[in-house]
């Protein structure tokens, strides 16, 4: 494998796509070894046939607020491997949401189901449109109009949507809805969906609960736990929120949030009402987090990240590349022990390779944040066979998928000199079952 050959023709037929080449490349550059170790892969092409999405829709979603305006946004579904399942993945609403974002969400995603064992393909969708300041109406306008186009390609044996960044229950309920009335069917189509029409419980919090799940192991494999450990967690929405949950129950304390206008400490610790005050903050569509300082008359630092704060734990639960390579220096000059991403690609390559090479137990998200979509995963079993689960089953499950997935990591990613580099083992563990499924497939 030509690793640079392949990057230049990625970057030649797909000009401008940062986000896109940087996912590919971290993958490629991890498998390098594994992969010319199997001479079937390259006779059948895997990585060239790996790295581009089956299929591509995009489709123009106009829609009418609330005055009566008319706005018209893009849409977009990126189907991208379906080798080991029908396809799975999110639905982002952010003007932020382009083609080269999508892309890379879409091909993380492929290894990060194949990480959970699930039957689950890898997918992701989207639009730029901006659900701040919206009202309700005007929310369930644009996910209908948005439907009206993306239930053609969906179904719960061909794509399987979520949610993810501007799309959570609500969204997800209006999308559901449409989808239903237009396809005269109630199939389980959807994953995040409330309760009360076929949504698993502890779905919400899951990609947060499965984070510390995946530490508690990482930490459990050099001798510690969790317990007592202080934590840095960014964003404030439902990833950042079922973190600090898990965390606070598992015995740490969380002592920051963030959100574009900048950071809270809170040196007591996020417990408590205060838990259930992030959510407020969700709802609120203002998308800043200075009045949780306001609320409880801790220090809010405007327009910085919290990786500057002295702890133990790390975890980028915004968005991509939002811990860069002077982030990680000052986690790194604090004595940080463990850094999580729970978003995906949280950390910038810079902030990565100081990490590994200090010995810094590093997580990568489509490990750490591998326990969302194996919640939907389980939400569709429970569809499938008309039925829920308990809080605790659905927990349990969970719960041991993280710990096997863990064990992936820890079997292709132990060095010589007994270091575990996360990373690699994830991307060799993953790229090894969705290309043996490809292979047995033929070229198709």
């Amino acid at each position: 494998m030509n690793i640079k050959n392949l990057m230049s023709m990625l970057e030649a037929r797909h000009p401008g796509e940062h986000e896109y080449f940087q996912a590919v490349g971290e993958v490629l550059i991890s498998i390098e070894d594994v992969y010319n170790e199997h001479p079937e892969f390259e006779k059948a092409q895997i990585i060239e046939r790996i790295v581009e999405p089956d299929r591509i829709y995009t489709f123009k979603v106009p829609w009418v607020d609330d005055n009566g305006q008319i706005h018209v946004n893009l849409g977009y579904r990126i189907q991208f491997n379906n080798a080991i399942g029908p396809y799975k993945g999110g639905i982002r609403f952010s003007p932020h949401v382009t083609l080269s974002t999508l892309k890379f969400l879409g091909f993380e995603q492929t290894f990060k189901n194949a990480l959970t064992t699930l039957p689950m393909g890898g997918a992701k969708g989207g639009s730029d449109f901006d659900p701040t300041g919206k009202s309700p109406n005007e929310i369930m306008r644009f996910c209908q109009a948005f439907m009206l186009e993306l239930w053609r390609f969906i179904g719960p044996e061909i794509d399987i949507p979520a949610g993810d960044i501007g799309v959570g229950a609500r969204e997800i309920g209006y999308m559901y809805g449409m989808n239903r009335k237009l396809t005269h069917e109630n199939t389980g189509v959807f994953t995040g969906k409330s309760i009360e029409y076929g949504g698993s419980l502890i779905r919400p919090e899951a990609t947060g609960y499965g984070a510390f799940y995946f530490i508690s192991q990482m930490l459990k494999n050099i001798g510690t736990d969790v317990k007592g450990k202080t934590v840095a967690v960014s964003g404030f929405g439902n990833v950042a929120w079922g973190a600090v949950l898990k965390a606070t129950e598992m015995g740490a304390k969380v002592i920051t949030i963030s959100g574009p206008d900048g950071y809270v400490l809170d040196r007591d610790g996020v417990s408590g009402e205060k838990i259930d005050y992030m959510l407020e903050l969700r709802a609120s569509n203002n998308n800043v987090v200075k009045p949780y300082a306001e609320k409880y008359g801790v220090p809010f630092i405007a327009g910085k990240k919290p990786w500057e704060v002295k702890v133990d734990i790390a975890m980028p639960c915004a968005t991509q590349n939002e811990l860069n390579g002077d982030d990680a220096q000052q986690l790194k000059d604090n004595g940080v022990l463990c850094v999580a991403e729970v978003s995906n690609m949280g950390c910038t390559p810079e902030a990565i390779d100081l990490f590994i090479d200090n010995k810094i137990l590093y997580g990568p998200g489509k490990a750490v944040n591998a326990g969302g979509v194996a919640t939907s995963g389980l939400e569709m079993t429970q569809n499938a066979m008309h039925l829920n689960w308990s809080a605790e089953e659905v927990d349990t499950k969970l719960k041991q998928i993280m710990v096997n997935i863990h064990e992936q990591c820890v079997k292709y990613g132990t060095r010589e000199d007994g270091y575990i580099n996360y990373m690699k083992g994830a991307n060799v563990a993953s790229f090894l079952k969705v290309a043996k499924a490809m292979v047995a497939q033929g070229v198709v």
